[in-house]
């Protein structure tokens, strides 16, 4: 009897396929990429066809040696990993290494594809295996040259213009310039006044309201009254006016449908995770990944959703079929439509062999499989199973009414308001929407009016406005974005996202994204020098052309060749003629107070500051928000220092604010200058006091005993107040990691106490 091995990515992933594929079938895996370009200059070889030098990573050394081992027993090799060009790419690889290692001899090699972890699914793929695809390898294999390159080359141009260990990507860099330009947008924009009138009017012992749109005959925009005293005056002619009556003057009805959103993309999940359940991209995509490779319900591990990267937003037949049997029994036959309803991309290079991100069944109810899954796997298989769900649903049919309302000859006030007379699919799912975003559904409800019916005016407001700046990107918002100009693909917007972050270059302030000091600096020397590759058009459409190998319509290597060119010439241009200064510094209008030379903006270790150019002989600095003449320290009131009794003041230092002796340096005396927050968990070593939230250095948070250094216990993970029912110790802590999710678990190394955290989801406070 043959026996048959089958390579796929995640442990996770392998425990439920072998469970469906019986004895015959062995399945190992990979855990991610076995091999990556060579963390040198030289890794990709322009001058020689972009060959590229690849090598094993280290850490999966051990998985590749299992892989060597299960293949010389085996008969037939199926590389069964993830349905896209990253998946084609890590099975290329796999196969290359067994090759070089002479271990596959003249066994079959078959690439199999499914789109959902399900019986039916993986074993119809076994069924009918396919080779590997050269173009979704070669496509892959260029996008992998282009960082590369780009990487190599760019960023120790950064280190030497601006600061060592920063770097450049081909794609998060469009990214950044979007969230700087954004900022910018902000810092220029210019507040106006506006004035808008209101009336409040009764009818039948019911109040609505209306907003004026007509004064002396002229249609009122939203600039035109920008006074208070033109406002007040004009509110005061309508009361006159009126002589507290409204005139209803015309009365307009209409049904309108609204349709159902299309199931998700990877895109759209990102997006209404981020609004709906507040999770990050990086967060959601590690949740989808654990619902996709199979979730153990009561004995059987099942892949609860379709793969979850995609631009695709076609459903499978059957899965339609099975919708449509759902909502007829569930809902009833009213919310169905008499054909299934259809949905195309917007995006142009979507993967149409893909399907839209849906539950592997719909009949899984969320609640019947809600025991078996964490809070926030409930939460986003909730959220997928809604949307799929209403899809498939009828329209809903909202019906507005608009009057307006004569203020005797001197103006017309305009009420609006809506019903929902038939709910159809939002009756189980409404889609959330952006900052700004209007909403057609948000008027208020309207008794009923009849024109030259007379109204009861109760009062007439004069309100003041204000204009707003456009809004910071979110996650949600920073995504959606991304994918109109096309820059990344499906796989990469968590990737960007988080690459940003790490790279300090971003920061994020109430959930929205705000560009650092470096940020802006890099962006500055990327947007001048570097200007067509920053491009967002140039960006979108590199990404075309990537898409266009991946369908075998274009070539890798000439598209290497078109880009490196032109790239190399850039940047050897850009060392010989730039200067430190050219990038880090801008020129102000002002002199130095001490010399008379020249200030300029320039960046520092901690951010950017004023300083002379006439440094180092004139060492004049101030912080760039304050004023030319510095203010005085600012004193904390009724405190003193506990060591020289002299008064304390607030500082700036190398981490931020804190509180310092003003009689520095002859006192050292510091202290935090917010209170750390007690935590109300007693020190489980000394039990002399509440642990307490601190940061370190590095601004990462801790909890810590207040007795240090008498007691040196502290722990990164949050406490909690319960003893351990395994082995007793006082408290348990809170761990979040991809693979588990978040878990209430005993901090004590040598015990494994760990169960599911049902409270509210946490970021990620360590790995797995």
């Amino acid at each position: 009897m043959s026996q048959n091995l089958v390579i796929v990515e995640s442990p996770a992933k392998a425990k439920t396929i072998e469970k469906y594929l019986g004895k015959d079938f062995q399945v190992q895996a990979s855990y991610g990429h076995v091999r990556d370009l060579v963390p040198k200059e030289g890794a990709v070889d322009p001058d020689n066809g972009f060959a590229m030098k690849y090598e094993v990573i280290e850490k999966n050394e051990k998985h590749v040696q299992a892989i060597a081992k299960a293949i010389r027993k085996a008969d037939v090799l199926f590389l069964a990993t993830d349905p896209d060009r990253e998946g084609e790419a890590i099975s290329w690889h796999i196969y290359e290494l067994l090759k070089e290692r002479e271990l596959l001899d003249d066994k079959p090699v078959h690439r199999v594809v499914f789109h959902e972890i399900t019986k039916r699914a993986v074993t119809e793929a076994i069924a009918h295996p396919k080779p590997l695809s050269t173009d979704l390898i070669n496509a892959q294999q260029a996008r992998r040259a282009l960082d590369y390159l780009v990487g190599f080359k760019l960023s120790p141009l950064l280190w030497k213009k601006i600061r060592r260990g920063l770097s450049a990507g081909r794609v998060q860099s469009p990214a950044l310039r979007m969230i700087v330009e954004r900022e910018q947008e902000i810092e220029r924009f210019t507040t106006r006044e506006y004035w808008t009138i209101e009336a409040t009017a009764a009818v039948e012992g019911q109040n609505l309201k209306a907003r004026l749109t007509h004064l002396d005959g002229e249609k009122q925009e939203q600039f035109s009254l920008t006074q208070e005293a033109e406002a007040y005056a004009a509110r005061d002619a309508l009361i006159a006016a009126a002589q507290g009556k409204l005139l209803v003057a015309k009365v307009e009805e209409k049904e309108r449908k609204r349709n159902p959103a299309a199931p998700f993309t990877t895109s759209t999940m990102q997006q209404e995770a981020a609004r709906k359940l507040g999770f990050t991209t990086k967060r959601t995509m590690t949740i989808a990944q654990q619902l996709y490779e199979g979730i153990d319900l009561g004995g059987e591990s099942v892949g609860l959703i379709s793969y979850m990267r995609t631009d695709s937003v076609n459903l499978a037949n059957e899965a339609v079929q099975e919708l449509r049997d759902l909502i007829a029994s569930r809902f009833g036959e009213d919310k169905l439509p008499k054909t299934p309803p259809q949905y195309k991309t917007k995006s142009k290079n979507a993967q149409e062999a893909h399907e839209a991100i849906r539950p592997t069944s719909a009949l899984r109810l969320p609640d019947k499989v809600k025991p078996f899954l964490s809070l926030e796997q409930y939460k986003l298989y909730n959220l997928i199973w809604q949307r799929t769900v209403a899809c498939q649903m009828i329209h809903a049919t909202i019906k507005t009414v608009s009057a307006d309302l004569a203020c005797g000859a001197k103006g017309v006030f305009r009420a609006t308001g809506s019903t929902v007379v038939n709910p159809g699919f939002m009756s189980v799912y409404l889609e959330g929407r952006d900052d700004g975003a209007a909403s057609e559904d948000e008027e208020g409800f309207l008794p009923t009016l009849k024109e030259g019916q007379t109204l009861d005016l109760l009062e007439v407001i004069a309100g003041q406005h204000f204009t707003e700046p456009p809004p910071r990107y979110t996650e949600a918002s920073l995504v959606k974005t991304l994918e109109e100009y096309g820059i990344g693909r499906p796989s990469t917007y968590a990737a960007i996202i988080s690459t940003l972050q790490q790279r300090h270059y971003v920061e994020l302030e109430n959930k929205r994204f705000r560009p650092t000091d470096v940020g802006s600096v890099v962006n500055k020397f990327l947007t001048e020098h570097f200007t067509q590759y920053v491009d967002y058009n140039f960006t979108a459409l590199l990404e075309d052309d990537l898409d266009a190998v991946s369908r075998g319509e274009k070539q890798w290597v000439p598209l290497m060749r078109e880009f490196w060119g032109p790239f190399k010439s850039l940047i050897e241009t850009k060392d010989e003629s730039l200067k430190r200064a050219d990038v880090t510094h801008e020129q102000l209008d002002e002199q130095c107070p001490e010399c008379g030379s020249q200030l300029s903006i320039r960046l520092g270790r901690n951010g950017r500051f004023v300083g002379c150019t006439n440094y180092p002989t004139c060492k004049y600095t101030r912080n760039l928000k304050e004023d030319a003449e510095p203010p005085p320290p600012e004193i904390v009131e009724g405190k003193t220092c506990p060591l020289c009794d002299s008064p304390l003041a607030i500082k700036t230092g190398r981490y931020g604010k804190f509180i310092g002796c003003s009689a520095y340096p002859t006192c050292k005396h510091i202290e935090p200058l917010e209170k750390p927050e007690d935590t109300g968990v007693p020190c489980p070593e000394c039990h002399k006091g509440n642990l307490i939230k601190r940061k370190s250095r590095f601004g990462k948070l801790f909890y810590s005993c207040p007795t240090y250094p008498k007691c040196k216990y502290a722990a990164w993970n949050p406490p909690l107040k319960e003893p351990c029912p395994k082995c007793g110790w006082p408290i348990l802590t809170l761990k979040t990691t991809k693979r588990r999710g978040t878990e209430k678990v005993c901090p004590q190394k040598d015990c494994d106490y760990a169960v599911p955290y049902e409270g509210e989801p946490l970021e990620e406070t360590s790995e797995a």
